[in-house]
């Protein structure tokens, strides 16, 4: 067992330590994931990797996340790539009401139009087919996240989902092409 699986052990416990001595051994990790996801964002993005991970981690382990058990690292880093999914996706609803108003606000002011870098509807789009994905097939909505909300690389996901790299391959190339026939359609 891992020192990451061993500790989440204690977290479950209620043991106050473990928790602290967990966050600097998956710290680093969680932010290089936020970063890697975060990456495509706009230029003056109000939601940084740090806060992104510092947020994420509250939802995992913070005194409202609830009784979870994680079963191993794998699993823990899964749960935190959903957590860091929900998080911006909450965060590009903000951002889309925001923008809204701001847009019919100026519209009224000068009738022109706002152009927006990065239009939040494309994140809340890739939300909604992934939610219909998990529906068809779970397994592959997990590799999504983690690939695409999370950043990981092939490798990575696959040793998350205790998978043969050559299986998430495969379940990787079904749901790229499911997701954009959903999309275009």
């Amino acid at each position: 067992m891992s020192d990451v699986t061993q500790l989440l052990d204690g977290v479950e416990r209620g043991d106050p330590q473990a928790a602290e001595e967990l966050l600097p051994l998956v710290y680093e990790e969680l932010r290089r994931l936020a970063s890697a996801k975060m990456a495509d964002d706009r230029p003056g993005q109000t939601l940084q990797p740090t806060a992104l991970v510092h947020e994420a981690w509250l939802r995992l382990l913070g005194p409202a996340a609830g009784e979870t058990r994680w079963n191993s690292r794998g699993h823990f880093f899964g749960a935190a790539a959903e957590a860091m999914r929900r998080i911006l996706i909450d965060h590009a609803r903000h951002r889309q009401v925001r923008q809204r108003s701001e847009s019919i606000a100026a519209t009224a002011k000068d009738d022109s139009e706002l152009v927006f870098a990065a239009p939040p509807e494309r994140l809340l789009a890739i939300h909604e087919v992934l939610d219909q994905l998990a529906a068809e097939d779970e397994e592959a909505a997990h590799l999504v996240k983690l690939r695409y909300f999370a950043g990981m690389t092939m490798t990575e996901a696959a040793a998350a989902l205790d998978l043969p790299l050559r299986t998430a391959e495969r379940i990787w190339t079904f749901a790229r092409t499911w997701l954009q026939h959903q999309i275009q359609s």
